[in-house]
């Protein structure tokens, strides 16, 4: 009888020491797996971002060339710059104040098929507020399309902007 419990016994320690062998093959796999996935999320975060700050750098410095309203392009930046992720995620609001109050003040301001729709006098006085707050802005606004350019590394900008 003594025999048979300690067969059963040994049996026993072979079936949890197999268990414990098969569980520490699947937590290493798991945490290899889980490595892995970060990694390619690390991967498709940053390959998101420079293409976030390929749209950047172009919309910064053609801003900064006077190729495009100051307006247009605190509304594309802010758009663009709130998808930012990790590491290169910044509070749009506090790092670019002026880009951001210049967006706040034109953000609702109809566009495209919306503006043709009203009428003369009214796109009128919605551009002479524009203006207004273009020119209010204006130099703090270059700086900080300067700081954005610094900021994105102005890699991005394609030579036929350069040249003009």
């Amino acid at each position: 009888m003594q025999d048979g419990i300690w067969i059963l016994a040994g049996l026993g320690a072979l079936i949890i020491l197999a268990l414990s062998v098969y569980a520490g093959t699947l937590l290493a796999r798991l945490k290899r797996q889980t490595a892995l996935q970060a990694e390619m999320e690390e991967a498709a975060i940053k390959k998101r971002n420079d293409k976030i700050i390929e749209s950047v750098d172009v919309i910064a410095f053609a801003a900064l060339k006077d190729q495009c309203d100051l307006s247009e392009a605190a509304i594309r930046l802010y758009m663009i710059m709130d998808h930012l992720q990790g590491e290169k995620r910044i509070e749009f609001d506090s790092r670019y104040p002026a880009l951001f109050e210049l967006y706040e003040a034109v953000k609702d301001t109809p566009r495209g098929g919306a503006r043709k729709t009203l009428k003369k006098n009214e796109r009128m006085r919605l551009d002479f507020d524009r203006a207004k707050h273009e020119a209010r802005l204006e130099q703090a606004i270059k700086a900080e399309l300067a700081e954005i350019l610094a900021f994105t590394g102005g890699r991005h900008i394609p030579d036929h902007i350069l040249t003009h």
